[in-house]
């Protein structure tokens, strides 16, 4: 049996290998990809090569808990079907849909306790979205809107919307967006936003004019990948508010003034990642609660129509190569194996 795996080569390459595998044994599951997510955040970091040195890939990821070097394998969010069972394992599980934090590779051995099998209702192109949809709760957890309270975000790609589509649901006096690319604003407005800002040198003068009070946002999510954004975010923050980092920056350098405007304002910075819950809400939560809220989230909201790409695995290039170089034309691509 063979399958087609992805591999990252080098800073800016790819590579699709055939490689042979066995049939599965003992309490092992061979699943068949149907669809894999392609994150354009922390996973074009590593297409780009810029990851600091020593870091783990993915401490969360059976198989990805090594140091970064290439050449590796990458991706977390695949669905497939799980066609063939082991020995041990029941035959329940043959040809359940079933989600998977996984490299890209068309098939692949596992052991069940690596699989989330997909509620009823819910298509495998929707299931794509599950850790981003995660990720979004953990930003509302982390930041803890109030009511009342004019929020800001920064940033508009695929964790952004599903970001303001959470806050949406509550009971804000405003959500107010900015992103350079006119499609993700666009979608913006129509998951929620009241107004959504092209992202450029002279934003604040906007922001201020059109959404934001002149005390400044309440609760800012700094949501663009870019670092500079939050010397701006800092400067749109009014006294004693938040400020949520949601991006991973990689091994990407920037001064930020952490002066006047951020001592006065008495200001909070909050970094916000998925692979933990705040410890204050352990008594309540764990991954298990929150992957069943999210759950909900991917049934009831219409993600498809964020999906603006779909490759074959062997169209590797081309996709990275597009999210890289023209971000304006795209909201979530996936492969389709």
């Amino acid at each position: 049996m063979k399958r087609l795996s992805l591999y990252f080569s080098g800073p800016e390459e790819v590579e699709v290998r055939e490689e042979k595998i066995e049939p599965p044994r003992g309490d092992s599951v061979l699943v068949e990809n149907e669809f894999s997510a392609i994150s354009s955040g922390t996973e074009m970091l590593f297409y780009l090569g810029r990851i600091e040195e020593d870091t783990i890939i993915d401490k969360g990821i059976g198989g990805l808990e090594k140091k970064f070097d290439y050449p590796f394998k990458y991706g977390y969010s695949s669905v497939g079907k799980v066609k063939e069972v082991g020995k041990e394992v029941s035959e329940e599980w043959k040809n359940k849909l079933v989600f998977s934090f996984h490299p890209h590779e068309s098939r692949f051995i596992t052991k069940t306790d690596n699989l989330i099998p997909i509620p009823s209702g819910i298509e495998s192109e929707e299931a794509v979205f599950l850790p981003s949809i995660e990720t979004a709760i953990n930003l509302l957890m982390d930041g803890r809107p109030l009511i009342g309270e004019n929020v800001l975000m920064m940033g508009q790609g695929i964790i952004g919307l599903l970001t303001t589509s959470l806050l949406n649901e509550m009971p804000l006096s405003s959500i107010v967006t900015s992103d350079r690319h006119q499609l993700r604003r666009e979608m913006s407005e129509e998951m929620g936003a009241e107004l959504s800002i092209k992202a450029e040198k002279n934003e604040e003068e906007f922001y201020l004019d059109d959404g934001l009070p002149d005390s400044g946002a309440d609760l800012t999510y700094e949501i663009t990948g870019n670092s500079d954004t939050l010397e701006r975010a800092i400067r749109l923050t009014g006294l004693e508010g938040r400020i949520v980092i949601g991006s991973w920056y990689g091994d990407i350098n920037s001064e930020i003034k952490l002066g006047t405007q951020f001592h006065r304002k008495r200001l909070k910075l909050i970094s916000s990642q998925v692979s933990r819950i705040n410890p204050e809400y352990s008594g309540r939560w764990d991954k298990e609660r929150r992957l069943d809220l999210a759950w909900e989230y991917v049934r009831n909201m219409d993600l498809r129509k964020l999906i603006t790409h779909e490759f074959s695995l062997k169209e590797a290039k081309k996709a990275y190569n597009l999210i890289e170089k023209d971000r304006r034309k795209i909201l979530q691509a996936v492969f389709k194996y």
